[in-house]
């Protein structure tokens, strides 16, 4: 077995090589479709990492100009207030962090994803490359 290729990747490249493409797709189109796909996900985790960022500034906005004297855990208002603003504030606080974590997640994630997808790309580029010159070879001799 060839070093670090799985089993799936050798059989998809071997048989794309015997004519008998899978889904009449090679796997380096599969894995550059793939390193595609994660790219436009990091992007939506750096969509999401923008709104948690406006929601949390427009909760502490929201605290900050009606409450009159707020008590604070970290960003966190401690002292809720009877006022409907009160919560308000609270609540989108804590969504936006919740959101901000969630799409510095997504982001590293399919950062990662996409990096490895590269790399498996890089493989197979050159696993093609060197059937190919041992096919022309074997066909000028």
């Amino acid at each position: 077995m060839r070093k670090g290729y799985s089993k799936v990747a050798i059989t998809l490249i071997d048989n794309t090589f015997r004519g008998q493409t899978v889904d009449s797709m090679l796997f380096s189109e599969y894995l550059h479709e793939k390193a595609e796909e994660s790219r436009h996900n990091e992007t939506v985790g750096y969509l999401i990492i923008v709104i948690g960022s406006i929601i949390l500034v427009g909760g502490l906005l929201v605290t900050v100009t009606t409450v009159e004297n707020p008590e604070w855990f970290l960003i966190f208002p401690d002292h809720l207030t009877p006022h409907p603003y009160s919560l308000l504030g609270l609540s989108l606080t804590s969504i936006g962090l919740v959101l901000l974590c969630l799409g510095v997640g997504v982001s590293i994630h399919y950062a990662r994803e996409r990096g490895w997808y590269m790399r498996e790309l890089q493989k197979a580029h050159a696993t093609e490359e060197q059937k190919l010159r041992a096919k022309k070879k074997m066909t000028h001799d």
